[in-house]
C-alpha cells in the first residue's frame, strides 16, 4: 500500500500531502459509519465535522443499545466531557465491543486531572486499549504521571511542547498513537515524534473544536486503522488547513465555526498540497 511504503522512510511534506489527501479521499468514498460517546456541548459540532468531511456520525450513548448498535460501526470515539456515573459503563462496554470486532477507536480524556472520579475513569477506558488518544498537554500529562493536579477545566495550563515526554511514556504504557493538541499538535506512536503546525488562535475561542477534531481522527483511522499516526497527524492537519481557510473570511469565533465547516467540506487537493505542514519532532 502507498502508505505503507512512505512510512519506510521519514515523510516529507509532499508525502504527509500525499498521505493525507488519500485518506481524506478514502473517507469521502467510503462514508464510515463513527459513533460518538461524547458530552452535550461538543455533540453537534462534532456530528458536523464528520459530516462535513465526508463521514456518517451517530451520537448513540445509551447502553441499552450498545450491543446491537456498536459491532456496526467503522469506529468509535469517547469523549468524557461531560462524564457522568450512568454514562461510563456505556463507555466501557462499547470500547469493549468495538475492540473484539476489531475495529479501532479513539479516546478523549477531556479534564482527566480535574477530579478523582474523572482520572479513574479515564484509566480505566484507556484500560480497555483505544487505538489513539487525544487531549490537551495538560490532560495528557495528568494521565501519563496517572496523579491528580490543579487544571484549568477543559483548557490546558500546558504548551503541547511541554507534554512530548509524557506523551511517549503514555504511547509505550498503552500502545496507543497518543496526540496533544496545541499550537503544534504532537502526535507519537512512543519512538517517533511529529509536529502538524496547521490551524489559527481563534480556533480555541470556539467550544468543542478539541473534540470535534477527535472525532475526525476517529473518522481517518477508520479508513486507515493500520497506519493509526499517520492518520492521526493527517486529520490533525487537515482540521487546522480547514481553519486557516475559514479565518480567511470570518470575522470572530462565531463565523469562523461556519466557515471551519465550510471549508472542510469544500477542501480540495490544491489546499491540501500547498497549506500541510507536518514535520518531524
Amino acid at each position: 500500500m502507498e502508505l505503507e511504503a512512505k512510512r519506510n522512510h521519514d515523510p516529507d511534506l509532499n508525502d504527509w500531502a500525499s498521505i493525507a489527501w488519500t485518506i481524506l479521499c478514502n473517507l469521502r468514498d467510503q462514508s464510515p459509519l463513527v459513533q460518538c460517546i461524547t458530552n452535550y456541548v461538543s455533540m453537534d459540532l462534532m456530528a458536523n465535522t464528520l459530516l462535513s468531511a465526508g463521514a456518517s456520525p451517530a451520537m448513540i450513548h445509551s447502553i441499552e443499545e450498545i450491543p446491537d448498535f456498536t459491532p456496526h460501526v467503522r469506529a468509535l470515539c469517547i469523549n468524557v466531557g461531560t462524564l457522568s456515573p450512568n454514562w461510563l459503563p456505556a463507555m466501557k462496554a462499547a470500547a469493549e465491543l468495538i475492540t473484539k470486532s476489531g475495529k479501532p477507536w479513539v479516546l478523549d480524556p477531556v479534564a482527566a486531572g480535574a477530579s478523582g472520579f474523572r482520572l479513574k475513569a479515564c484509566l480505566e477506558l484507556v484500560g480497555l486499549k483505544p487505538n489513539v488518544i487525544r487531549g490537551n498537554a495538560s490532560e495528557i500529562i495528568a494521565l501519563s504521571k496517572a496523579s491528580l493536579g490543579v487544571t484549568k477545566g477543559v483548557d490546558s495550563s500546558h504548551e503541547s511542547i511541554d507534554a512530548i515526554d509524557a506523551a511517549k511514556s503514555l504511547a509505550q504504557a498503552s500502545g496507543a498513537i497518543v496526540a496533544v493538541s496545541g499550537a503544534v499538535d504532537i502526535v507519537t506512536d512512543g519512538n517517533r515524534v511529529v509536529g502538524a503546525h496547521n490551524g489559527v488562535p481563534m480556533m480555541q475561542k470556539i467550544t468543542a473544536t478539541g473534540c470535534a477534531v477527535t472525532a475526525l481522527i476517529a473518522a481517518f483511522v477508520a479508513v486507515e486503522p493500520s497506519n493509526a499516526l499517520e492518520a492521526t497527524a493527517s486529520a490533525l492537519s487537515i482540521f487546522g488547513i480547514a481553519g486557516e481557510l475559514g479565518m480567511d473570511i470570518a470575522k470572530g469565533p462565531a463565523s469562523l465555526r461556519t466557515h471551519l465547516i465550510d471549508s472542510l467540506h469544500g477542501l480540495d487537493q490544491a489546499a491540501v498540497f500547498s497549506r500541510i505542514k507536518i514535520t518531524l519532532l
